[in-house]
C-alpha cells in the first residue's frame, strides 16, 4: 500500500548551514569559536523588534568543537569527513565522536540552521 521507504546512511551525507545564517569567528585564547546569527524575519519578531526595541538577530555563542562543526557545513564534507576531522583535531576531548556529531547535527538540522543533502548516486 505505501511505497517503501529508502533509508539514507548519515555518513554520506553532507551537512549545508543555510543560508540567511552566517558565523561571526572570534579568536579567544588561541581557540576559534564563533557566533552564529540567526535574522529574526518572522511577522512577530518584526513586530517586536519594531515597537519593543528588540534586537533584530539572534546571537549564539557556540563551543570550540560546535564552531568546528559549522564553519565546516558547506556541503563539502560528509559526517564521516566531519567525524575524521573532529578525531584529528580534537583527539580524546572530541570523545565518543560519531554519536556526539549525529546528534549535534540532528539538533541543529531541527532548529533548522542546516539542511542535510545526499552524496550517494541513486
Amino acid at each position: 500500500m505505501f511505497g517503501k521507504r529508502k533509508e539514507k546512511n548519515m555518513l554520506t551525507m553532507a551537512p549545508i548551514l543555510k543560508e540567511q545564517f552566517q558565523l561571526e569567528k572570534k579568536g579567544e585564547a588561541g581557540e576559534d569559536v564563533s557566533t552564529l546569527i540567526i535574522p529574526r524575519t518572522g511577522w512577530l519578531e518584526r513586530l517586536s523588534i519594531r515597537w519593543l526595541k528588540q534586537p533584530t538577530a539572534i546571537r549564539v555563542q557556540l563551543d570550540v568543537i560546535g564552531s568546528f562543526v559549522l564553519s565546516r557545513c558547506t556541503g563539502k564534507m560528509t559526517v564521516e569527513d566531519l567525524a575524521n576531522a573532529l578525531e584529528e583535531q580534537f583527539g580524546e576531548k572530541a570523545e565518543p565522536v560519531l554519536p556526539r556529531l549525529v546528534k549535534y547535527l540532528e539538533i541543529i538540522e531541527s532548529n533548522g540552521w542546516i539542511r542535510m543533502r545526499s552524496t550517494e548516486t541513486e
